[in-house]
C-alpha cells in the first residue's frame, strides 16, 4: 500500500542505523586568493554538504565566522557550491499542482532555509493597514511594506490578500488583508528556486556589513582552493526528531540522499535507492521490501506493508538506537502532527501514551510507531488506509490507538 509519509520512518531509521544518531553534515568555506587587510583577493566558495537544516541562524553564524575568521570584504564572488548531490529537473507543481507550497522544495546540496520566504502581516493600531515583513531578506526583490486592511471575518484570508508571486523580482498583493485576523504568518516556497540561494546569501552577507564587489553564482570548488573553516550540522538524532515530528518532506529527501553521498561518491536518488534496498536485505526478509522513490513518502509511487512497517519498527525498539528513533516520533496530544489528537479527542486514552507517525495524502491515511497498554506492555501499531476518502477514517485511526492501549 501506500504508507505516504510513514515511509520516512524507513529511511530515518536506516540513517540511524548506518551513520549513527551523532552524525553530522559539515559546510565547508574555502577561499582562492589571499586576504589582506581585511579583503579577500578572490573567490569565496561556500560548499554545501547535504546539510538538511541550513536555516537562517546557521547560516547568518557561518557568514559571521568568515569575517571572525578576517574576511570583512570580497573581491571576487562568492560561489555557491551544491555538487554533493547528483539531482534530475524537479517541477514543484508536478505532485498536486501547489508548486509556492514548501512541501514541495526540492533536496539541494546546499540548501538554505527550505528556499522559502515567510510573510509576516500585522495590522496597524490605525486600523488603516497591515504591516508586511518577511524572513530571511532576500536581494533583488520588492516586496510591499504594507498592504489595506478590510472589514469582516478572517476566512480564506490568503486568497484575498491577492498574492502575485509570478515574478521573481517583485512580490504583489493586489486585495486586502482582514483586520480580525490579526496576527499572521504565510510561509511560501520561492517562485524561483534556482536563485534563492543567491539571493538570500547576498542579502544577508550585506546585513552583517560584508561587502562583495563580485556577484553570488552556482560553481564548483577549484582544487586550488584553501579550506577556512569548517560548519558542523545539527546531530542526525536531532535532524530525524525534525524530519518524523514535523513530517518535514524536503529533510527526509536530504537524509535520504546522504546515504548514497556516503559512500564516496555524489547522493543520488538511485543511488540511495540501492544503498536502502542492500541494507533492507541484511536486516529484514527480502519478500518485504518497500518500494522506494525519494524517502519522504510525498510520492504516487511509494509502497510498504503494515507487516514490514511493523518489523522494522520492532527491530527499532531492540537496537541501540531505540530511544532515539522513539523520541523521533509525536507524543500523541502533544507535539509535532499527532498535537491535534487533544483537540479531537480531549479524553483520548492515547494523549502521553503514544509516540506516532502519521501519514496523509488525498488518497492515504495511516498510523504507525509505538504505544504503551494499560498492561504496561508496549506494543508496536501500524495501520495503512488507502481510499479516495481515507481521510474520512482519521477518527477510527484515533480509536484504533485507544483499543491498543485499553488492553486489559
Amino acid at each position: 500500500m501506500n504508507p505516504a509519509s510513514l515511509m520516512k520512518l524507513v529511511t530515518t531509521y536506516a540513517a540511524l542505523d548506518m551513520l549513527g544518531p551523532d552524525f553530522t553534515w559539515s559546510n565547508r568555506v574555502w577561499v582562492d586568493g589571499p586576504v589582506v587587510d581585511g579583503v579577500l583577493r578572490g573567490n569565496l566558495i561556500l560548499q554545501g554538504s547535504g546539510d538538511p537544516k541550513l536555516v537562517l541562524e546557521r547560516l547568518d553564524a557561518l557568514l559571521r565566522q568568515i569575517q571572525v575568521a578576517g574576511i570583512l570584504a570580497i573581491q571576487g564572488d562568492i560561489v555557491l557550491d551544491a555538487s554533493v548531490f547528483a539531482l534530475p529537473p524537479h517541477n514543484p507543481a508536478r505532485f498536486d499542482d501547489e508548486p509556492l507550497r514548501p512541501y514541495n522544495t526540492a533536496p539541494d546540496g546546499l540548501l538554505v532555509n527550505f528556499k522559502s520566504l515567510i510573510f509576516r502581516f500585522t495590522p496597524t493600531p490605525d486600523g488603516a493597514l497591515a504591516t508586511v515583513a518577511h524572513e530571511p531578506p532576500i536581494a533583488g526583490v520588492t516586496i510591499p511594506a504594507n498592504v489595506r486592511l478590510a472589514s469582516g471575518p478572517c476566512g480564506d484570508w490568503r486568497g484575498q490578500l491577492q498574492a502575485d508571486f509570478s515574478d521573481p523580482r517583485e512580490v504583489r498583493f493586489g486585495g486586502s488583508y482582514p483586520a480580525t485576523c490579526g496576527e499572521r504568518s504565510w510561509p511560501v516556497a520561492w517562485v524561483e528556486p534556482q536563485t534563492y540561494a543567491s539571493r538570500v546569501v547576498h542579502a544577508m552577507w550585506s546585513a552583517i556589513g560584508g561587502q562583495l564587489y563580485g556577484r553570488v553564482r552556482e560553481g564548483a570548488t577549484p582544487p586550488s582552493a584553501r579550506l577556512l573553516l569548517s560548519q558542523p550540522s545539527l546531530p542526525l538524532s536531532e535532524i530525524v526528531a525534525d524530519v518524523n515530528k514535523f513530517s518535514n518532506n524536503v529533510m527526509a529527501q536530504q537524509v535520504f540522499l546522504t546515504l548514497s553521498a556516503q559512500t564516496g561518491g555524489r547522493g543520488s536518488f538511485d543511488g540511495s535507492r540501492q544503498r536502502l534496498r542492500d541494507w533492507w536485505r541484511q536486516r529484514f526478509a527480502p519478500d518485504g521490501e518497500p518500494h522506494i522513490e525519494n524517502g519522504s513518502g510525498l510520492s504516487r509511487l511509494e509502497r510498504s506493508s503494515a507487516a514490514s512497517l511493523g518489523a522494522l519498527l520492532e527491530r527499532a525498539a531492540a537496537g541501540p538506537h531505540g530511544a532515539v528513533f522513539e523520541a523521533s516520533l509525536p507524543l500523541a496530544g502533544v507535539d509535532g502532527t499527532m498535537a491535534r489528537l487533544r483537540d479531537r479527542q480531549p479524553e483520548a486514552l492515547a494523549i502521553g501514551n503514544a509516540r506516532i507517525k502519521t501519514g496523509s495524502l488525498r488518497d492515504v491515511a495511516a498510523v504507525a510507531g509505538f504505544a504503551t497498554g494499560q498492561s504496561g506492555t508496549r506494543y508496536s501499531v501500524v495501520a495503512i488506509i488507502n481510499h479516495p476518502q481515507a481521510a474520512a477514517a482519521r477518527p477510527t485511526l484515533d480509536r484504533l490507538l485507544d483499543w491498543v492501549i485499553r488492553d486489559r
